[in-house]
């Protein structure tokens, strides 16, 4: 069951010690969190892919791919692509990748667009990508996922992190911590329109293979061709 943080209590409770309300982990236990309700239009919501070594703060991170680069061997070990799958209302399919320079658009069809792609690891904010929660009926659903484009497969070197900012309503985490270093592909949430709103489920799914695999263990129904940066 997914749990609306769209709604608040007329009389707030304090929250249970340990507890934030700026930020929300999804976990197996509760996959679920509902990001607007029904009617409610947002702004442009940014997805994060990055890393955290869960210890004290440091003067300065290294970022996300250049630690997953270090741990295969070298800093050009490894390049790794934040992308995602859609499916909007009117029944169009697509992905968001920068495989093929498909960076899409944020005031048109699909209302979906990735940030310019990191190859070198060095960019300490990661990768991002923006989705328009101002249309959020013209989404059906969105498959957040991640790809190992270059280098060996190594999920397990690092605490990888994925991170949602509404501009309403409290942060959104997602942490890829079931590691499986055999598969290229890591299906990590999925944002669906219930007709209620939008809500997004952890997923943190290893799929060995390429897109067309991601695509047909979702039923996604699109047809695939080769592509290259």
């Amino acid at each position: 069951m997914a749990i609306d943080y769209t709604r608040r209590p007329s009389t707030p409770a304090a929250p249970p010690s340990g507890v934030s309300l700026s930020k929300v982990t999804l976990s197996k236990a509760a996959p679920s969190v509902s990001l607007t309700k029904s009617g409610e239009r947002q702004g442009a919501m940014r997805v994060n892919l990055n890393w955290s070594t869960g210890a004290a703060p440091q003067p300065k991170k290294a970022g996300f791919f250049a630690k997953l680069a270090a741990a295969a061997g070298g800093s050009n070990g490894i390049d790794l692509d934040l992308g995602c799958l859609y499916e909007l209302a009117d029944g169009s399919k697509g992905v968001v990748q920068a495989l093929g320079n498909s960076f899409g658009s944020l005031q048109t069809a699909p209302f979906i667009q990735l940030d310019a792609d990191d190859r070198t690891g060095t960019v300490t904010g990661g990768e991002n990508m923006r989705i328009n929660l101002d249309r959020p009926e013209m989404f059906k659903r969105i498959l957040i996922f991640a790809m190992i484009y270059d280098g060996a497969p190594n999920w397990a070197a690092v605490d990888g992190v994925v991170t949602l900012y509404p501009t309403s309503g409290p942060e959104v985490e997602v942490r890829l911590d079931s590691a499986n270093s055999s598969a290229r592909i890591c299906a990590i949430a999925m944002l669906q329109n219930t007709g209620r709103g939008i809500t997004v489920t952890r997923e943190v799914k290893y799929v060995e293979g390429s897109q067309a695999d991601l695509d047909k263990t979702y039923s996604w129904g699109m047809k695939w061709a080769a592509g290259r940066k």
